[in-house]
């Protein structure tokens, strides 16, 4: 009998630690894509974008880069430095994929981030460049403050983008 009364107490108790687990959950990924299209061929574009480790020539948030088409250390114009290794590295498709690999909340509000740059033929001749990635943000905890949050993270990251993309862009096109 005791028995009996004792199964509902413990299902009730099971249930209980299963919605508060639920409820308690860690950070989601945040997408950020910024694009541009550029007046320029594809190949010319890319003997920009393709230049991993000479992203400060290109990107305007970057004071200073150096590595290969393996693993480059940027310093940002903060003076902080992020190192980001590639996961793959393809000039016949003029793509790249890589990471951050340690984090450094003064440079980027950022635990983790992953990031592709992809160059197309685009309209007219011209060609389009992808910038896309995922990031977490810098705090995983359930109450991050507002300066290491989701927002935080896409925006440091979508501006990081945006001015690699805008000096593509300027380069190709012959304005820089």
């Amino acid at each position: 009998m005791k028995r009996m009364l004792l199964f509902p107490l413990v299902l009730t108790a099971l249930i209980g630690l299963a919605g508060s687990a639920s409820a308690e959950h860690g950070p989601t990924p945040q997408k950020v894509d910024e694009t541009v299209e550029i007046k320029a061929a594809p190949a010319a574009v890319w003997a920009i974008a393709g230049d991993f480790a000479g992203i400060s020539k290109w990107d305007a948030e970057v004071k200073a880069s150096e590595g290969s088409t393996k693993k480059r250390v940027m310093t940002l114009k903060n003076g902080e430095k992020i190192t980001e290794e590639v996961d793959e590295y393809d000039p016949a498709h003029m793509t790249y994929s890589y990471r951050m690999l340690d984090p450094n909340l003064k440079a980027l509000p950022a635990s983790s981030y992953s990031a592709t740059l992809v160059v197309t033929a685009g309209a007219q001749g011209g060609t389009q460049v992808q910038w896309y990635g995922r990031v977490y943000r810098g705090d995983t905890g359930n109450e991050p403050p507002e300066e290491l949050d989701d927002e935080a993270a896409k925006t440091a990251l979508s501006k990081l983008f945006k001015a690699g993309l805008e000096g593509i862009k300027a380069k190709a096109e012959g304005k820089s």
